[in-house]
């Protein structure tokens, strides 16, 4: 089983996305179970589950584990194919986000964008890997910095911009034959607390000057890998 997959095919993600077809992936990314045993956690008929059931196989969310005998019935143990899932913007690929349509390092949205095209990008290279039998170059830092005030993370953008771009400046090697492309994304943003059980009334408000957080691309020229 995969840690995380990502969904790239429409009807996969729509599938995913039904209620009872989601609750029997995250039963099934806990232990693999049979349509009997999984009938009576999620209080339907068997042959329902079963018919759920095949529809996650069908788009390869959902896999056989095994089989068991049990009486004069050959039950199949299935397995969710990974532990979490992700849907790309290829799923919706008409209207996923372009970051190249605006750049606003203070947009929340366009880091939402740059996020989306991350998630596409990423998966897409994993499905690439994947059917080549080779392993993937990636690198992800990430890390949480209480600022004193909104000066103080002012300052550390200027800083991080500074810096990143000097990195950029020292290897980056765009007419070198045989170099690979990579694209560099840096985002800082308010830390998100988990709060399952709260409301969205009882969050707590936010500032204009809280939403401006930028998402720095040092790297608007780098082409995609």
């Amino acid at each position: 089983m995969l840690d995380v997959t990502v969904i790239e095919d429409p009807e996969a993600a729509a599938v995913s996305l039904d209620p009872i077809r989601a609750r029997l992936l995250a039963e099934l990314a806990a232990a693999p179970a049979s349509a009997a045993m999984l009938a009576g956690r999620v209080g339907l008929p068997r042959q329902k589950v079963n018919y759920h059931l095949k529809a996650l196989e069908r788009h390869g969310l959902v896999e056989l584990a095994g089989e068991r005998r049990k009486g004069n019935v050959t039950e199949r143990l299935m397995r969710a194919t990974a532990a979490s899932y992700v849907i790309s913007p290829l799923a919706l690929a008409s209207v996923q986000p372009d970051p190249d349509r605006f750049r606003d390092q203070l947009s929340a949205r366009w880091l939402l964008a740059l996020g989306a095209r991350l998630v596409r990008d990423v998966g897409t290279l994993i499905t690439g890997a994947t059917k080549a039998h080779k392993r993937l170059a990636t690198y992800a830092l990430d890390g949480e910095v209480r600022f004193a005030s909104a000066a103080d993370r002012a300052a550390f953008v200027q800083e991080l911009t500074a810096g990143v771009s000097a990195l950029i400046r020292k290897y980056d090697a765009p007419d070198t034959e045989g170099g690979r492309d990579h694209r560099i994304v840096v985002a800082v943003h308010p830390t998100v607390k988990d709060q399952p059980s709260t409301t969205v009334e009882d969050q707590p408000s936010t500032t204009v000057e809280d939403q401006q957080t930028p998402a720095i691309d040092p790297a608007p020229n780098q082409q995609e890998p």
